[in-house]
């Protein structure tokens, strides 16, 4: 602290202005989660309820007012808090939540939406059981290098267009979710955020490709397998396709790439993240409680330049081909924003341990010595990173296991690997497990396909994934 204290000591107030505009995955503004009590959740649970609800009941309000909605929920839970705490609680809290948390990663969501939106496949294939499973399969590849989001991003406009002379197309992107949005994911810190979190707390870069291996392999080969069998069941169907004349894209033999220049962006993007979380100076900046940390201030800067680059090179008969818009982002900012304000509580409980609200949980992970329950571990994170955002929740059982990243990758390595395994495979359980899901589904909506509702989502999920977790729990992590 007193190194950032001085670092701020040579700039000018303009410039400390100017970092109070960049964020930093750095340390919480102090919140003691021993002292509250769980109706401090509520407007969360307020925002998961609208989330779920509001697109059955009404649609169409939802649609113009989702914004407002997650804008009020995040009121209810800062007014009543900064009456109770304080203002400046109030405020110290909502700017290590915006600046620390929500912006790092909407900055980052946003470079990889813009730039993958801007490479277009044109030419079209036909959406065969066997090309839809290849591209599902290309896709969870490209997810552990290039990000849940880019390669979700990148192939789901494709994967759309291969399938639109067909009735049934939901249960495609539904799998597309489980697979290229989530599990695909989880063999690099480049693959999902609360990966990139351990790794910034010192867990090597090859270490989860290394210790979940295995389980990556299982539960991808299994969904792949299963896709097949369901993509198979309904493409037989002799009603499944539409007429020829039908057909919004019709099939064609050549595909051909445009807006080539964003793969090279998109390595930039890599880079930037990777070297936020190897350059370590040492200088941070602290903004009421924050730490902004350099490395992360340069990474964020530069990707925002890396977006505005790929929105002025890319050709606008690229992102036309994509059929790009904003609509997408939007609805994933507005509503995050929310979610991370009135995640606040919930997360300070958590970390609390067992002198908070949810201690019932944390002395669930551990036996009555004391020993960590691998099993146990893979279930509560995996079940909370379900409703919650999964990068802190990682980092609560990441600093319940002890929190010594060298101790957790040879002693209990396996109990790290449960953690990693449950925040990532278990995302994909809701819509809001994930920030790909949300925008992977509002870009099949927008391309007309009915998507399932928030608890129709719910129910593939549990009749698809939760059986495979189960059979994974006794084969990969000890009971």
């Amino acid at each position: 602290m007193r190194r950032a204290q001085r670092a701020m000591a040579v700039w000018p107030p303009a410039m400390l202005a100017v970092f109070a505009l960049f964020p930093s995955l750095a340390h919480a503004a102090g919140l003691d989660g021993a002292t509250l009590s769980p109706i401090w959740g509520l407007p969360f649970a307020g925002i998961l309820l609208s989330i779920a609800l509001f697109p059955l009941v009404a649609p169409a309000f939802w649609h113009h007012h989702y914004g407002k909605i997650a804008a009020v929920w995040g009121a209810l839970f800062l007014v009543p808090f900064a009456m109770q705490f304080g203002v400046h609680a109030a405020v110290a809290n909502t700017v290590h939540a915006l600046l620390g948390e929500y912006l790092p990663f909407i900055v980052l969501l946003t470079a990889l939406y813009v730039v993958a939106g801007g490479i277009c496949v044109r030419g079209n294939l036909h959406g065969t059981p066997k090309l839809n499973t290849c591209i599902l399969a290309l896709g969870t590849v490209l997810a552990s290098l290039m990000g849940t989001t880019g390669a979700a991003m990148l192939l789901i406009r494709p994967l759309l267009r291969a399938n639109d002379n067909r009735r049934h197309v939901a249960h495609v992107v539904v799998f597309f979710i489980f697979l290229v949005a989530n599990a695909g994911g989880s063999l690099t810190p480049l693959g999902d955020p609360p990966l990139f979190l351990g790794f910034l707390k010192g867990v090597e870069f090859s270490w989860t490709l290394r210790n979940i291996f295995p389980e990556t392999l299982f539960i991808c080969v299994v969904l792949l397998a299963v896709f097949y069998v369901v993509d198979r069941h309904y493409f037989l169907n002799r009603e499944e396709e539409l007429p020829v004349a039908q057909d919004p894209t019709p099939d064609s033999r050549g595909l051909r790439i445009e807006g080539k220049i964003n793969f090279v962006l998109l390595l930039a993007v890599v880079g930037l993240v990777l070297m936020s979380g190897l350059w370590k100076p040492g200088i941070a900046f602290d903004v009421m409680g924050t730490e902004v940390a350099l490395p992360a201030l340069l990474r964020d800067a530069l990707l925002v330049v890396v977006t505005i680059a790929s929105l002025v090179a890319t050709p606008r008969a690229a992102r036309s081909g994509n059929e790009f818009n904003w609509e997408p982002i939007l609805e994933v900012g507005k509503l995050f924003a929310g979610i991370f304000l009135t995640i606040i509580p919930v997360i300070a409980m958590l970390k609390a341990g067992t002198d908070g609200a949810f201690a019932a949980v944390i002395r669930a992970v551990s036996d009555p010595s004391g020993q960590p329950i691998d099993s146990m571990y893979f279930w509560a994170t995996g079940i909370l990173s379900s409703f919650l955002d999964n990068a802190p929740t990682y980092l609560v059982f990441f600093n319940t296991a002890g929190g010594d990243a060298a101790t957790l990758m040879t002693r209990d390595a396996s109990t790290l690997a449960a953690i990693s395994a449950g925040a990532v495979f278990m995302g994909a359980n809701t819509y809001i497990g994930n920030a790909p899901n949300l925008m992977v589904k509002a870009i099949a909506e927008s391309r007309g396909v009915r998507m399932p509702s928030f608890f129709g989502y719910m129910a593939w999920s549990c009749v698809v994934l939760l059986p495979i977790f189960l059979v994974m729990t006794f084969l990969f992590f000890h009971v």
